[in-house]
């Protein structure tokens, strides 16, 4: 059994402002980067039709996100409260493994929470910063196996795709 994780970092959200959001999990995307992130979810289901779960940080600016894919064609999203930003990659990792058989499994959230998952699955190196994921892109990450949860080094990289790419890639 195998399954594909899709790291989805959350689209173009307003900049911290303490006055308009003080609580930072409020803070939502811009008008233009939820109008972009549409057409940049067009051009994943390119690339992914469909996955069987969509895991998502509670915070508004993923949550956002997540309900922009579901829009497109992808479930609905959970809350996954182990995709907040500043959550170790061992947390996600552990909270991975109820889906370990799933098939493939799409989650949503912030940096630097990826981009150290990513690393940590890759590499077993939990400090690592080498991966970028810009915002609105995607990661593809494989793990082969009979069903073993994601931990470290259990990864291979199938790809990784930048909102630019996908955006264009999108169908009219």
């Amino acid at each position: 059994m195998w399954l594909d994780l899709y790291v989805v970092r959350h689209a173009v959200a307003h900049k911290r402002d303490g006055e308009r959001w003080p609580d930072d999990s409020e803070r939502p995307l811009t008008p233009e980067g939820e109008g972009r992130f549409r057409r940049v979810a067009r051009g994943i289901l390119g690339f992914v039709p469909g996955v069987n779960v969509v895991l998502s940080s509670p915070y508004e600016r993923a949550w956002r996100t997540a309900e922009i894919l579901a829009e497109a064609g992808w479930p609905a999203p959970k809350v996954c409260q182990e995709l907040e930003p500043e959550n170790p990659p061992q947390v996600v990792a552990a909270a991975l493994e109820t889906y370990a058989g799933a098939g493939s499994v799409a989650v949503v959230g912030h940096r630097p929470c990826l981009h150290e998952l990513v690393s940590y699955l890759l590499t077993a190196d939990t400090g690592a910063t080498w991966v970028k994921i810009k915002k609105g892109g995607v990661v593809c990450l494989r793990f082969d196996g009979d069903g073993d949860a994601p931990g470290p080094k259990t990864a291979s990289l199938r790809w990784l795709l930048t909102p630019k790419l996908l955006e264009r890639q999108a169908p009219g």
